[in-house]
C-alpha cells in the first residue's frame, strides 16, 4: 500500500474515508492544509488508490515507465532531481500541517505522507 511517491495508503485519511461525512472532513482538511483551493465535493476527494490512468502529482508514473522500473528506488538515477523536489515539497507541507492541523490531524497526515523516502526505499 505504498505509492511510488512514498505515501502510505493504509494510513491515508483520504483513502480510508468511506462515508460522505468522512470524505467531507477530508475535503475540508485538504483545503485547510492547502492541497486544494476550495473544499471539493466528496466525489472529487474520494480516492481508490493510484492507477495508470490517474495523473501523478509528481510525474513518477511516466518516469518509472520511461526508465523501465517498477519503483523509483530501482532506478540508477535514484534519488534524482524529481525525487529531491518532491521531498522538498513534502517538507514544506509538513511545516504547514504542523501549524494548521490539530495534533490528531497532524499525526494521521504525518504517518500517511511524511515518511516518503523511508517508504520508497523499503524492499
Amino acid at each position: 500500500m505504498i505509492t511510488l511517491c512514498g505515501d502510505d495508503c493504509s494510513k491515508c485519511p483520504r483513502y480510508l474515508a468511506q462515508t460522505d461525512t468522512e470524505l467531507k472532513a477530508v475535503a475540508e482538511l485538504w483545503y485547510k492544509v492547502g492541497w486544494r483551493n476550495t473544499v471539493v465535493s466528496v466525489d472529487e476527494i474520494r480516492c481508490n488508490g493510484c492507477s495508470a490512468d490517474k495523473k501523478c502529482t509528481y510525474g513518477l508514473v511516466d518516469c518509472t515507465k520511461a526508465h523501465t522500473v517498477d519503483k523509483c528506488s530501482q532506478c540508477v538515477n535514484f534519488p534524482c532531481e524529481t525525487i529531491e523536489d518532491m521531498l522538498c515539497r513534502s517538507e514544506k507541507y509538513k511545516k504547514i500541517c504542523r501549524k494548521v492541523c490539530t495534533d490528531d490531524e497532524y499525526k494521521q497526515i504525518s504517518e500517511a505522507f511524511f515518511n516518503k523516502f523511508e517508504n520508497m526505499t523499503k524492499n
